[in-house]
């Protein structure tokens, strides 16, 4: 049992890892950090991950992530998640987390805006980010 469990467990670190990388700003693109400045020119201590095959850069409030801009390899902008207070978050997002992820609780929530200026909500769980739209209709499981 022990072994099963420890089995399990350390599949799970590899699969976290594989979804989110941590990164040194030596091993992001140049490019990449060119488009971050030019977006955002104020933008200091950031941190990077690599993320689904995008570099994602982190800044801001206590944990570091009250931001986080996603950009691809070639440096192209593809959304921005600022947090949010949950409060913040349209009313109709928590009563759809309760009733159909069994009772879950909204750890952390995002606003998002994409590349277009079209914006969603995140509404982070355990299992995974529920992204909403700008009405508070679910979107998708990500």
């Amino acid at each position: 049992m022990k072994k099963t469990l420890s089995l399990l467990i350390g599949f799970g670190f590899i699969a976290n890892a594989a979804l989110a990388q941590d990164l040194k700003p030596k091993d992001v693109p140049a490019v990449v950090k060119s488009a971050l400045a030019t977006k955002y020119p104020s933008v200091s201590k950031v941190n990077w991950e690599k993320e689904k095959g995008n570099y994602e850069a982190n800044w801001g409030g206590k944990s570091g992530e009250d931001n986080s801009a996603v950009f691809t390899p070639s440096g192209t902008f593809v959304e921005i998640v600022k947090a949010i207070p949950l409060t913040d978050l349209p009313k109709s997002i928590a009563p759809y987390v309760r009733i159909h992820y069994n009772g879950a609780k909204i750890k952390e929530a995002g606003k998002v805006t994409d590349a277009v200026g079209k914006t969603f909500y995140e509404a982070e769980i355990k299992g995974g980010d529920l992204i909403f739209d700008e009405n508070g209709v679910f979107v998708k499981k990500d």
